[in-house]
Formats: structure tokens, sequence, C-alpha cells
């Protein structure tokens, strides 16, 4: 049989700003089921900030380029670069 792990809330310090935080008994359970091993290291508002900064605050919109179906010849934009190696299909054609 599987053993049961409680969990209690434990009081961490942030690394970048120095603040105390909670990482509760919810939270410890959620890391564990993802096989997390190290408890977090940033407050959840550095965290968010740090996360902000590095996505450039937005998600980049994906690069589309026109290409022509070879299946029912209409225009289209695919998410790569066709080389004319390979067929391209229209989002219609490409689901049939």
């Amino acid at each position: 049989m599987g053993e049961i792990l409680v969990y209690s809330d434990k009081t961490l310090t942030c690394k970048d700003c120095g603040e105390d935080f909670v990482f509760s008994a919810g939270e410890q359970a959620f890391y564990a089921e993802k096989g997390f091993e190290n408890e977090p290291a940033r407050c959840p508002q550095c965290r968010a900030a740090r996360k902000q900064r590095n996505s450039g605050g937005f998600r980049r919109e994906r690069e589309m380029y026109p290409a022509v179906c070879a299946q029912c010849g209409a225009e289209t934009e695919v998410p790569f670069r066709p080389s004319g190696d390979r067929p391209v299909y229209c989002r219609d054609c490409f689901r049939r």
C-alpha cells in the first residue's frame, strides 16, 4: 500500500526580494504530484515578475507565410516557410 503523506505550511525566504512567503500544504502536494523535487526559491510575486520578463509580457504571434493549396488552389497562410518540395494544403483540405 502507498504511504500517506501529510504536508503542513512552510515559511520560505524568496531569493530575489528576501521576503518570507508561505509554501502551503496544498502547493507541496501539487509539487509532489508533478514530481518536482525542489521547493520554490521565489515568492509568487517574484515568480510572476520573472515569468513576465522572460516572456516579454506577451505571447509572440506566430509568423505566417503565404501559400497556395495543392489540392483546391486556394490562397492560404501556413506557419512555416514552404520549401516547394512538398505539397501545402489549406486548413480545410488538410483536415480531409
